[in-house]
C-alpha cells in the first residue's frame, strides 16, 4: 500500500513544474519519488506472484504477470494518450479563440497539433509567432498536468484497493493455533 501511495505523490509532483525551470528542480525530484515507489510496488508484487504458486508453475505465472504488466502499460499509454491530445487541442483552441488569431494562421498551425509540445509555429506567423509558441506550451502543460494527476488518482486507488484486498484476506484466515 505503501509503495503506490509514494507513486502517487511522485505522479502529482510531476504536475507541479510550470514551463521553464531547471530540470533538477522541476522533474528530477518527481523522478525520484516515481521510482522509489515503483521499486518498493513492483518487487514484492512479484514476489507475492511467484509465491502464489508451485515451482512447476513458476514460469506459467511469470509469464502472465509480465504480460499483464506490459498490457496495461499499452492501455495507459493509448488512453491517457487520447487524454493528453483531447486536453491539448481543447485548451489550444480557447487559447487560439481569445488572442483572436485569424483562420489563415489557425489553418498553419492544424497540421502541427499531432506534435503537441514539439509543434513548430510556421515562419509566416510573423509577430505572432511568441504569443503562439507559449499558447502551444501552456495547451502541453495543461494535458501534461491532467495526465500526471489521474495517473495519481490511479496509483491511490490502486493503494485503497490493496488496503481491502488485505483487509480481506486477513478476516477469511483461519487464526493458527500453536501448540507445544
Amino acid at each position: 500500500m505503501i509503495g503506490p501511495l509514494i507513486a502517487a505523490l511522485g505522479f502529482a509532483l510531476f504536475a507541479l513544474p510550470g514551463i521553464g525551470g531547471s530540470y533538477w528542480t522541476t522533474f528530477f525530484p518527481a523522478i525520484v519519488v516515481l521510482g522509489l515507489g515503483m521499486a518498493i510496488s513492483v518487487a514484492p508484487l512479484t514476489t507475492v506472484v511467484m509465491g502464489a504458486v508451485s515451482s512447476q508453475q513458476a514460469g506459467l505465472a511469470s509469464g502472465i504477470n509480465n504480460a499483464v504488466a506490459r498490457t496495461a502499460g499499452l492501455f495507459a499509454i493509448a488512453i491517457l494518450s487520447l487524454v493528453i491530445a483531447a486536453t491539448f487541442n481543447f485548451h489550444l483552441d480557447r487559447q487560439l479563440v481569445a488572442l483572436n488569431i485569424p483562420v489563415d494562421v489557425q489553418q498553419l498551425l492544424s497540421e502541427e497539433r499531432i506534435k503537441l509540445a514539439g509543434a513548430e509555429v510556421p515562419a509566416e506567423t510573423g509577430a505572432l509567432q511568441p504569443v503562439l509558441e507559449q499558447a502551444i506550451d501552456q495547451s502541453f502543460l495543461s494535458g501534461f498536468r491532467l495526465v500526471m494527476l489521474i495517473a495519481a488518482g490511479l496509483a491511490s486507488l490502486s493503494a485503497v484497493a490493496a488496503h481491502h484486498l488485505i483487509e480481506d484476506a486477513k478476516a477469511t484466515q483461519k487464526p493458527k493455533v500453536f501448540q507445544r
